[in-house]
């Protein structure tokens, strides 16, 4: 018989909203590059190719648009980083209503 994880509910995924540390910063899902490579936009205004790294390769499936927790390598952190965790639409409402998401708005203008 196979192991079935237990579903979280809104209020439980709501209340482990994970928030940038440190030098992360949350940014959109632009592309898919293949090879678990992606273009992410972050929102410290710097375009990132980001890769998601062996632990979560099978556990973490994105696509574009996706709300994305992005840490920058300490060597070339400008242009590149590690995606390291998904948000999920509930989360996502969290960040939005609580002021986390207002530079997305300013990064849509251009």
């Amino acid at each position: 018989m196979a192991y079935k994880r237990p579903q979280l509910t809104d209020e439980e995924l709501i209340a482990r909203v994970k928030l940038p540390r440190g030098d992360q910063s949350l940014g959109v899902l632009e592309q898919r590059l293949g090879g678990s490579r992606c273009l992410v936009r972050c929102l410290d205004g710097k375009t990132r190719n980001c890769r998601i790294p062996g632990r979560l390769k099978r556990r973490l499936w994105v696509r574009p648009g996706d709300i994305v927790l992005v840490e920058p390598w300490e060597f070339e952190g400008d242009t590149r980083g590690d995606i390291i965790f998904k948000y999920r639409p509930v989360q996502v409402k969290w960040l939005r209503d609580n002021g986390h998401l207002d530079a997305l708005e300013d990064l849509d203008e251009f």
